[in-house]
């Protein structure tokens, strides 16, 4: 008997952004599969009767790679398991979770979709950033920063520039200075504020500000660590007006 899979957003880190539905899900779970990037507050919330299958990737090291995570997650709904999929942020949104459905969907196994709290919106929200203000901005744009092995990027800087609006990249550490180069070479303002926001959400939480053309070094300088999200945009100037995470922790 065929069983089912829970495709479950865990949000971006700070346990409190995890959904009820979500919660309620991963309570009732035979099987969870989980990332890298679930916090330990979350995992904790597991039944000790489940069964977990660590499927985390990290940059340029993928513990399970995608095709036996979609084969594991099949397999076990196959077996009459109730499966949970445990994605940080938005299983949606750069998760690949569309990639996990449709083997799913191709031999009639059920399935539901639990979003999570996305990285791109909550990570600036927790570091005084409001992705809008439309005394700064009309539109935000979400693009991952992350590029397939010997690919280039397909990203098209001009495009993002002449919408002059807010520009959040998700996986995109690594590449920052080919990032802000593409940017620069679109015709962006060079001091066009930006940053790079450090395990957001969490209490090790992290801002590094600069400007397009000074954030590379600035983060070189910082040491930043995965994971981080770029924010790029005039919005990043209320940064330190906003903050509030900070206080709310002392």
């Amino acid at each position: 008997m065929s069983g089912k899979v829970w495709l479950v957003g865990a949000g971006p880190g700070d346990p409190g952004l995890f959904t009820i539905k979500g919660r309620d899900v991963l309570q009732q779970a035979d099987v969870v599969v989980y990332d890298a990037l679930i916090s330990p507050e979350i995992l904790s919330m597991i039944p000790d009767s489940a069964r977990r299958i660590f499927a985390g990737k990290r940059a340029g090291n993928h513990y399970m790679h995608q095709e036996e995570t979609n084969k594991v997650l099949l397999e076990e709904a196959m077996a009459g398991n109730k499966v949970v999929r445990l994605k940080g942020g938005d299983p949606f949104l750069f998760g690949r979770g569309g990639e996990e459905l449709e083997l799913l969907a191709e031999n009639g196994v059920p399935f539901e979709v639990v979003p999570g709290v996305t990285s791109a919106v909550a990570v600036p929200a927790y570091n005084g950033i409001p992705v809008t203000h439309r005394d700064y901005c009309s539109s935000v744009h979400i693009v991952t920063g992350h590029r397939r092995k010997d690919q280039g990027y397909d990203i098209d800087f001009d495009a993002l520039v002449r919408t002059k609006g807010t520009l959040v990249f998700l996986m995109g550490t690594a590449a920052l200075p080919d990032l802000c180069s593409g940017l620069l070479e679109a015709g962006m303002d060079p001091d066009m504020p930006a940053a790079v926001l450090e395990k957001g959400t969490t209490p090790a939480q992290r801002r590094i500000l600069g400007t397009v053309a000074t954030l590379p070094e600035c983060c070189e300088s910082a040491q930043v660590q995965t994971p981080a999200i770029i924010v790029v945009g005039r919005v990043c100037t209320l940064a330190d007006t906003f903050a509030w995470f900070e206080n709310s922790e002392k």
